[in-house]
């Protein structure tokens, strides 16, 4: 029985390194860290913007409803419940991804309407504001390509054998993607018209 026992230990130790179990913990941690950098990117761009608003607030006649947006986009993509299962769950992804896509527009649509506000141009803390935000943005855009990359390399490994099998007993699941929000429209090259008139 003792024998029996150690030969079961013994075949054990040999396969459980085949399994995948270790490599599945790994890339499960690194989406893990991708994905808190995401959510600390997003944090960083919404503690900037009541800077943002209140440097703009001293602009007299600027426009309110771009203002109001910005503000009720700020709400609405710090009011979603950001729990570590978000990042597994395809549907919560989604309508994170797009209020923090809808707070991106609006921020978008305050820059461009600021450029015809000369005082706002030459406010020296604005515009360190402004750059501040465009760094934010990008470092966005950074972490989730890694995000993304890291989601693709767990899903990847998961779905290889034997991997598969022990994946399938543990019950670990593909992870969920950031997409695009209207695919079919970002297939379509876009029209440019330059205002020449024809002949």
């Amino acid at each position: 029985m003792r024998m029996l026992r150690l030969c079961g230990l013994m075949a054990l130790a040999v396969l459980l390194p085949g399994c995948g179990y270790n490599g599945i913990q790994t890339r499960d941690q690194a989406v893990k860290a991708a994905w808190a950098e995401v959510l600390s990117q997003y944090q960083r761009r919404a503690d900037l913007i009541p800077n943002i608003v209140n440097s703009v607030k001293g602009e007299t006649n600027f426009e309110q409803e771009t203002l109001t947006r910005v503000i009720e986009a700020r709400a609405k993509a710090t009011s979603i419940q950001v729990t570590p299962e978000l990042a597994n769950d395809a549907a919560a992804l989604h309508k994170f991804q797009q209020a923090q896509g809808e707070l991106s527009s609006a921020l978008s649509r305050l820059l461009v309407v600021s450029e015809n506000y000369p005082n706002l141009k030459s406010n020296q803390g604005f515009q360190d504001l402004r750059a501040e935000l465009e760094g934010t943005e990008n470092r966005i855009s950074i972490a989730r390509n890694r995000y993304i990359k890291a989601v693709e390399d767990y899903n990847v490994f998961i779905r290889q054998l034997p991997q598969n099998l022990t994946a399938m007993a543990l019950g670990y699941k593909e992870k969920p993607q950031f997409t695009v929000e209207n695919e079919q429209a970002v297939q379509k090259p876009p029209t440019v018209d330059f205002g020449v008139p024809k002949k």
